[in-house]
């Protein structure tokens, strides 16, 4: 963000002037902002549950459900929490293929392709992390293959620099021939496309509503909130990266996978893992 680069202790620049370089409003430099109410925080962390269970619903359905809990919320108000949350349903939208404006289109790469390695298709997606007073944002790489999760960073914020970062500690492990991601904003910008080019590898991006694009991913988030984070109801940020520091490491090289014949997402990873059945392939059938 532009804000961090301003040095309010500089020598030689003022503030004011250091802001018209970067083209900054001082107001935007001195703005902070409003943290969410406790009832605001009850109902994402509510919001959040539901959708793990139910990724197919809208605000409308969500607002329905929270009613039956007790809680009298209107679907507007439901959807500025969810647009906070960075969620949105999965279902199949009209002119899916059209982009956001400003970024380069993408293929779609994945379309019954075979999953038989390592190192062949990554992904890249963003989660809700709930705090007793407040929130982050968790990103995590994940190797569709193993189910390796290659790198994952947190972020008080959605803009792109966490998944920048994420991405750059990857590609320091290894390089993937497919990475897919959604067209979200952190995904399409050329800070985030710029380094996987450079690297040779394929950019593959879904289609807004692809209920089975980030599949794997998905399934991730929802251990990594039942087994660590809505067990141990972080209290502060430095909490929940310590907590997350420890349950990764054990998601890789301890937890055994149900899918991987009980080895470790590591274990597969390394190549030490072959599937005892014969249909030992992953398939991604497009629409």
């Amino acid at each position: 963000m532009l804000r961090s680069l301003v040095d309010e202790d500089h020598e030689e620049l003022s503030v004011v002037r250091q802001c018209e370089l970067l083209g900054l409003a001082r107001s935007t430099l001195y703005y902070e902002a409003r943290p969410e109410t406790a009832d605001n925080l009850a109902l994402m962390r509510l919001i959040d549950e539901q959708f793990l269970r139910t990724p197919f619903f809208g605000s409308r359905r969500m607002a329905v459900m929270l009613g039956r809990q007790g809680h009298v919320v209107n679907r507007k108000r439901v959807q500025r929490l969810m647009r906070l949350m960075g969620l949105e349903a999965i279902y199949a939208k009209p002119k899916t293929s059209v982009p956001r404006r400003g970024h380069k289109i993408y293929p779609y790469l994945l379309r019954n392709l075979e999953i038989t390695r390592p190192n062949q298709v990554w992904s890249a997606d963003i989660t809700y992390v709930p705090l007793r007073h407040g929130f982050l944002y968790l990103v995590a790489i994940l190797d569709w293959y193993s189910r390796y999760v290659v790198t994952w960073k947190l972020s008080n914020s959605l803009d792109e620099t966490f998944c920048v970062e994420a991405l750059e500690e990857a590609l320091h492990e290894a390089r993937p021939q497919i990475f897919n991601t959604d067209q979200g904003v952190q995904f399409t910008s050329r800070a985030f496309t710029g380094p996987l080019e450079s690297a040779g590898v394929a950019i593959s991006m879904d289609g807004k509503g692809r209920a089975l694009d980030n599949v794997f991913v998905e399934r991730l988030w929802r251990t990594v909130k039942y087994e660590e984070i809505y067990l141990k109801d972080y209290e502060e940020v430095a909490d929940c990266r310590e907590g997350l520091g420890r349950y990764f490491p054990f998601y890789n090289h301890e937890r055994p996978h149900q899918h991987l014949d009980y080895c470790t997402p590591w274990q597969a990873y390394r190549g030490k893992w072959r599937r005892r059945a014969k249909q030992a392939l992953v398939m991604i059938r497009g629409s």
